[in-house]
């Protein structure tokens, strides 16, 4: 591709410069992540001013096209995922349905002891033993998400279970549970050491976290969900009609 504008159009600079920057980052060697040359090298190049450049950076930018990161430079922001909060899946579902590939990191099935929160969420003895199922999830370049599910005794859960299938499949038709409600809540978090380890980012950096209450036709509680996402590559959409 060549970088050029026409300095004789009647066309305002900064927006050539915003159109040559949206061609650039849909190729190859920039598209999901690639850094931009220098901004100082790029402005000479197309003979321009750094305020000029800066200009066309801040609305892309501004649109989450791209990322600038203070003494290292402006990389492209890699495709997101958008999940939709108003129709919500498994996982494996969820991103089969986007047409989505994926790699399962991790995936751990263990006994462990109801804390006083999902005790309480689960009408059981703080204590009592519970399955938990860990899966550390993303592309083939590196995780983007780790969830830890906890499932109610009620449903029978061996932990043998072979979970590279739709877990809601699962329950379904292995286990005659239909999972119909989901309570959510979402915050924003900086990344502690242990969340920043396992997906591979650094310790403060900011990350989604989703916590999902899962119950049958009956309201009666299934599953308790956290999942710890890398902000940058998700966003969450509703629809509301008035």
């Amino acid at each position: 591709m060549e970088l050029k504008i026409d300095h004789n159009s009647p066309l305002p600079l900064h927006a050539q410069v915003e159109s040559l920057l949206r061609k650039m980052i849909e190729l190859e060697e920039y598209k999901n992540g690639g850094f931009l040359p220098k901004e100082v090298d790029l402005a000479k190049r197309l003979g321009i001013s750094r305020n000029t450049l800066r200009q066309a950076t801040n609305k892309l930018e501004y649109e989450g096209l791209l990322i600038r990161k203070k003494g290292i430079g402006t990389k492209v922001a890699e495709k997101g995922i958008t999940t939709n909060l108003d129709n919500w899946q498994s996982f494996t579902q969820e991103m089969s349905d986007k047409g989505v590939d994926f790699v399962n990191f991790l995936s751990e099935a263990k006994w462990v002891k109801a804390d006083k929160k999902i005790a309480s969420f689960f009408n059981i003895q703080e204590g009592d033993e519970i399955l938990c199922l860990s899966r550390l999830r993303g592309h083939f370049d590196g995780p983007f998400v780790y969830f830890e599910s906890y499932f109610h005794p009620r449903i029978g859960l061996t932990g043998n279970e072979d979970f590279k299938k739709p877990l809601y499949s699962i329950l379904e038709n292995d286990y005659n549970v239909v999972p119909s409600i989901s309570k959510e809540e979402i915050k924003a978090r900086l990344a502690t050491k242990i969340t920043a380890d396992r997906l591979q980012i650094k310790q403060g950096d900011p990350v989604l976290v989703r916590e999902r209450y899962v119950s049958d036709p009956g309201d009666r509680p299934l599953e308790y969900n956290i999942g710890f996402y890398i902000a940058e590559k998700f966003t969450y959409s509703i629809t509301i009609t008035r």
